[in-house]
């Protein structure tokens, strides 16, 4: 298994009161899967994206991210993790407005402390393969929104991830955009990487192999 999330609960103190974001929930995804989670608005999923992606720690509970125990990591070890290990698209892209798409790519090579010459022919490759070549030298501004988010996929590929993590990746495009960015992720499940997406659209929802319902920061039901 590629993620083994085993009875990870996730509890926030709000002043007196604690809140359940998570309450004892296992999930196990395999190499090469395409698997969306699902659920309303405070019903944990976006907790449990944030935990997958290092972003936060449960409170309890094991996540095993190829073969290795992160949950207990130190924060500089976490930050390692997500470079090597985990490729994000975000809904509002997070590109850097005053560098170039092909600057954008690099970014997560550069902390890896790779060399410029490299950096970019990796860079160049990753938009090459989302249909970018010629925008290379563009900045974010200069760019629709669905070239925006093919940067941005761009960017969660360059590293060779184990997984990439996408939240709400058409939130802010239009439907036929949105088709257009998920028959990439498609053609990216095809060829062997593992996604794992956050979505509120049953539409979207159905490019993926599993679906996994939240509610009240528990497991619902899956589906295939």
């Amino acid at each position: 298994m590629l993620i083994v999330l085993q009875k990870v609960a996730k509890v926030y103190e709000v002043g007196s009161e604690k809140v359940y974001a998570l309450r004892g929930i296992d999930i196990a995804i395999k190499q090469g899967e395409f698997v969306a989670i699902m659920g309303p608005s405070g019903s944990g999923k976006s907790t449990c994206m944030n935990i997958l992606g290092c972003l936060d720690r449960p409170s309890s509970g094991e996540y095993i991210l190829n073969g290795r125990e992160v949950s207990a990591l130190s924060d500089n070890q976490l930050a390692m993790v997500r470079n090597r290990e985990i490729g994000f698209v975000f809904q509002n892209f997070n590109l850097l407005p005053r560098s170039s798409a092909l600057e954008n790519v690099e970014l997560p090579l550069f902390y890896r402390g790779m060399s410029s010459s490299k950096r970019r022919e990796k860079a160049e490759a990753a938009l090459q393969l989302v249909g970018l070549k010629d925008r290379m030298a563009h900045y974010p501004n200069e760019m629709s929104g669905g070239q925006r988010q093919r940067v941005a996929i761009a960017r969660a590929l360059v590293g060779d991830p184990s997984l990439i993590l996408a939240d709400e990746p058409t939130g802010n495009l239009d439907s036929k955009t949105g088709v257009e960015i998920m028959n990439i992720f498609k053609e990216l499940h095809n060829s062997g990487h593992t996604i794992l997406m956050v979505t509120h659209d049953h539409t979207i929802a159905k490019y993926a192999q599993r679906v996994i319902n939240f509610i009240d920061g528990q497991i619902q039901s899956e589906a295939s």
